[in-house]
């Protein structure tokens, strides 16, 4: 074995900061800054912006759909290449659409890319890290979600004044520019398996991990049971159901119902971008030395009680803690999950697992937004759709608690 003071692994887990900086960071969360120079340049309604958001989900569902395939067929190093190329290139011809239609079936081209490119990303880290590590590891390469919305925060408006009338064209092809760039940086340093680099793992590994390549488990390891992986993918639906339900809302609801400023607003989901950056690595780690199960409980109890004191609309103080909850455990939930998969599945089945829960993620990320707007729209408010999310949050308690201990793990 190679020793390095640095083990290659990390190296990894810089170019998959990289890769989720610029396929969900990008590829997803820089669109709101986007949308609405866009839309007054375009004279789009918000049923056309709201459309052009969703394409971006069904895109991203119908990737995941085929992530284990791809991933099978070329390797991860490839897939991930190829997807962020997808994603640059549709972003960068965005800036020149001249209408909707176009902009939208671009849009969902986008979101197939960051799927493609996500799904393998998250689970590379698994042939790179043993159990003890896996957790820390996916922690820091969720974080790139954190840098992309601070740097939307700041980039896109000056861009956005730099350019003028069409500045919002000048946006997307920079940040298009800047995925392109990213591609070219995971070909370089991504690796599918450390055996490439003449390395083992990184850290302790479980029986799950060392059966990888063995064609069949011996029987005392019994594969991963179909209904373990349902009961992962409800979890993982609750998290996508719940999270964008507030990432979507809680600036509306802090300008509309509660008579914050645009800018004020703005500086509440700065904050958010800021304090996600720490979400990974914090609840990865502890997940890696008290267990998935009970960091999984302990992260939807924080989302729970973040969606709970919007809902109940108390004084502005408890707005500020709502903010922190929700922003300290923004990102730990897809790292959790990956080191789950990991674990209950090993590194061979990792991607499939992964994407086919992801599948199903994606699709409460579809139903979240528009149930949560009926509500709203009934209501008058949007506190309804709030108390639902943490309603399904505790759910995602209950569900969690009863998860299977992987073999070897304390769960």
């Amino acid at each position: 074995m190679n020793n390095r003071a640095i083990h290659y692994g990390w190296y990894i887990v810089a170019a998959g900061t990289l890769c989720i900086f610029a396929s969900i960071g990008m590829g997803r969360f820089a669109i709101g800054m986007l949308l609405p120079a866009m839309g007054e340049s375009l004279s789009l309604t918000y049923s056309q912006m709201g459309l052009i958001s969703t394409g971006n989900f069904v895109g991203y569902l119908v990737a995941v759909l085929f992530c284990g395939f791809f991933n099978k067929k070329l390797g991860s190093r490839r897939l991930i290449f190829l997807a962020l190329l997808v994603t640059g290139i549709s972003m960068f011809l965005i800036g020149r659409a001249g209408g909707f239609a176009t902009i939208l079936l671009l849009y969902i081209v986008t979101g197939m890319g960051s799927g493609a490119a996500n799904v393998p990303m998250m689970t590379l880290t698994a042939s790179w890290f043993g159990s003890s590590k896996r957790g820390k590891a996916t922690g820091f390469v969720v974080i790139g979600s954190g840098f992309a919305i601070l740097l939307a925060g700041k980039l896109v408006p000056f861009l956005n004044r730099f350019g003028g009338i069409h500045g919002w064209r000048l946006s997307w092809q920079v940040l298009g520019a800047m995925v392109l760039g990213v591609a070219f940086i995971c070909l370089l340093v991504l690796r599918n398996d450390p055996r490439e680099k003449g390395l083992e793992p990184l850290g302790r590994r479980d029986p799950a991990d060392l059966n990888k390549d063995a064609p069949h488990l011996p029987e005392k390891e019994a594969p991963l049971r179909r209904q373990d992986i349902f009961h992962m993918g409800a979890i993982y639906f609750l998290f996508g159901y719940t999270y964008v339900i507030y990432a979507t809302f809680i600036v509306t609801t802090l300008i509309q119902e509660r008579g914050f400023s645009e800018a004020t607003a703005g500086n509440f989901w700065a904050w958010v971008g800021f304090l996600s950056l720490f979400s990974g690595p914090i609840f990865g780690s502890l997940s890696d030395r008290v267990g998935r199960k009970a960091s999984l409980v302990t992260v939807f109890f924080i989302q729970a009680i973040a969606y709970l004191l919007v809902a109940l609309k108390l004084p502005p103080a408890f707005l500020y803690l709502s903010i922190g909850c929700y922003g300290i455990v923004a990102w730990s939930i897809p790292s959790i999950m990956s080191a789950l998969v990991g674990d209950l599945a090993g590194p061979r089945r990792a991607t499939g697992v992964f994407g086919f829960i992801t599948f199903i993620f994606a699709m409460g990320q579809i139903a979240g937004p528009g149930i949560a707007g009926v509500l709203a729209e009934k209501t008058g408010s949007f506190s309804t759709s709030f108390l639902m999310a943490a309603i399904f949050a505790l759910a995602a308690v209950v569900l969690t608690s009863l998860l299977p201990k992987p073999a070897g793990k304390r769960g």
